[in-house]
């Protein structure tokens, strides 16, 4: 099948999985196509996969995507000058190679529910595919809560060029930045660091946690993201990468400063 028709077939399985969906007219353009298709990968529930041929479509069609985005390794990258460890990368989160990417994740830890939203959360359970959210619910059920702010839980990758996900919540800034947010703000660094370790992962891609909407001012969330993880790996370590991936141009800059 070409990325056409496997879109094709995946919207219309999608559409006819639920009857509130099933008068949806599909779009004639690609892009218009990839909107509704992102859309309605979005809303679907945490439910077992429509059948074993939809999951073979779905994985060939999300590593292609990835693919002609363009998948970048680690070996690639240079290190900051002050630690070889310490890396700086500007781009999309979902294109890179490494044992693990962090999740900016919510409480409920099932992924951004809004069609085509542009959180990293989206972003993430988009491209994982359906199998993601699955995994995710089950995780949750399991536990029987939400999730605390400042822990992390870790999930396989499936169609990222990585291999695991690492989804933290972080904290949610209403009003005044309080040394409670802070704390809490270190932890989710801490808490992915500690459950890389325990999973014998030697290379992890930070996202930029609760700066987008959860309105962690970015110069401060920064510079406890560099300084936790520069505490972390004084410990001996199976780390051996770390790398703050950053999207916006002020966050590249604000690393860029701090790091050197």
């Amino acid at each position: 099948m070409t990325l056409s028709e496997m879109r094709l077939y995946l919207l219309k399985a999608l559409l006819n999985e639920q009857t509130q969906y099933r008068e949806i007219y599909i779009p004639k353009s690609n892009a218009q196509q990839d909107s509704l298709l992102r859309g309605l990968f979005n809303v679907r529930p945490p439910l077992p996969a429509l059948s074993r041929e939809f999951l073979e479509v779905q994985d060939k069609y999300l590593q292609e995507l990835i693919n002609q985005k363009g998948i970048t390794n680690l070996e690639a990258l240079q290190p900051v000058t002050s630690d070889e460890r310490l890396y700086l990368w500007q781009g999309d989160i979902t294109t890179i190679r490494a044992d693990a990417v962090v999740n900016a994740a919510n409480s409920a830890m099932l992924g951004c529910f809004a069609p085509n939203h542009a959180c990293i959360d989206n972003a993430i359970h988009t491209f994982t595919g359906i199998q993601l959210r699955l995994d995710c619910n089950s995780m949750m059920e399991l536990q029987g809560h939400e999730e605390e702010t400042g822990k992390a839980k870790i999930t396989p990758a499936y169609n990222l060029p990585s291999k695991y996900v690492l989804h933290t919540v972080g904290p949610i800034i209403n009003s005044i930045l309080t040394d409670n947010d802070r704390a809490l703000l270190a932890s989710c660094y801490r808490s992915c660091m500690e459950l890389a370790m325990e999973n014998d992962l030697s290379s992890i891609v930070f996202c930029c946690i609760s700066t987008g909407e959860f309105r962690f001012p970015n110069n401060e969330a920064a510079h406890i993201a560099v300084g936790t993880v520069r505490e972390f790996l004084k410990q001996n370590t199976c780390i051996k990468k770390v790398v703050f991936n950053v999207f916006k141009n002020i966050d590249y800059k604000i690393y860029r400063q701090i790091l050197g």
